[in-house]
């Protein structure tokens, strides 16, 4: 996980809650991922939407894309398809991903950038390995994370923004055991570059061997603790997240996680975590694949328009053998 290492006695650093007589959040539940297989078939881990957790509100999914470590012509992405009502955030830590979509935008994400892209009304687009990873093979490893949008902001125009590893805020905890990169939202008055349509914080944490991470957080925010790789616990109470799983906090204060003193060799700089929480929303939730509504007509409504061509189309010159628009976007 390349993703911006440094050292911690060389950043910011938060300050301890505890200082300030905040008391801490209780864990509330650990939830299992389930694996399958996302696009043209690649490998992920979901935390949710599943049976057991249908959202984190305002998130609606959470994927774990790897790590894999492809074999020459092994690596695989996703056909073109559609998305409205709600944001993708991608974050790549291992590897590279191409972009490209129906209104001429692209590029590429590779080693600690984010893909931030605000389906809004409509768009289509597709994001595949670049050749030379299909030919040669090589470590893959990233997430997606879905955001819901609000009523009054679902059929906002689509843009992105393009954040890259340089612009990430990158705090560490109090005492320097944990390695904070500040996507979106704010830590202790340090801002990460997301620029948000609903209040949330998303963050990458590399917890040490043993270490102990203690951080002020909003009342108003949920508060998640994603294991990406590597073992701890979460709450003053150790309540453990492994790898693969989402550990949910109570209502409350500050939060507090704790990376376990013996870590898997691949995870030997510390316990891999993403950070999350956000203000729900708390509207009404109508999803039917890549479209995310407030009701089913509203549903309806996104898939003619898909289907007539109201989202865009793919350009002749950039329509890869691997999809095309008018397939079903659910299969």
């Amino acid at each position: 996980m390349p993703a911006i290492y440094v050292d911690t006695l060389s950043v910011p650093r938060l300050s301890n809650p505890e200082l300030y007589g905040r008391g801490f959040r209780k864990a509330h539940k650990v939830f299992d991922s389930v694996s399958t297989l996302e696009g043209e078939g690649f490998p992920v881990r979901r935390p949710f939407p599943t049976a057991r957790l249908s959202q984190a509100d305002p998130f609606l999914l959470l994927d774990q894309m790897g790590a894999v470590d492809y074999g020459p012509g092994e690596a695989k992405g996703t056909p073109w398809h559609p998305h409205r009502g709600f944001e993708t955030v991608t974050y790549i830590m291992d590897g590279v991903m191409e972009h490209r979509d129906s209104i001429g935008g692209g590029g590429v994400i590779t080693n600690g950038d984010t893909q931030w892209m605000t389906a809004g009304a409509g768009i289509l687009h597709i994001e595949t390995p670049p050749e030379w990873l299909v030919v040669k093979g090589g470590l893959f490893h990233g997430v997606q994370l879905w955001v819901n949008l609000p009523a009054h902001q679902k059929m906002t125009a689509p843009k992105y923004q393009d954040i890259h590893s340089s612009d990430l805020g990158i705090v560490s905890s109090y005492d320097g055991g944990g390695l904070i990169r500040v996507i979106a939202g704010e830590l202790g008055g340090h801002k990460g570059p997301g620029m948000t349509q609903t209040p949330i914080i998303y963050a990458h944490v590399t917890v040490a061997p043993g270490a102990r991470v203690a951080i002020d957080w909003p009342d108003d925010h949920n508060a998640m603790v994603y294991a990406l790789a590597g073992s701890g616990s979460i709450s003053e109470e150790r309540v453990a997240v492994g790898e693969g799983q989402l550990g949910v906090f109570e209502r409350g204060g500050a939060i507090s996680f704790t990376a376990d003193v013996t870590q898997p060799a691949y995870a030997s700089a510390g316990w891999e975590v993403l950070l999350l929480g956000g203000v729900p929303i708390s509207e009404p939730v109508a999803r039917y694949g890549p479209f995310v509504m407030n009701t089913r007509d509203e549903l309806v409504k996104a898939y003619e328009d898909f289907q007539s061509g109201r989202m865009g189309h793919i350009p002749a010159e950039k329509i890869p053998h691997r999809g095309a628009a008018d397939e079903d976007p659910i299969n």
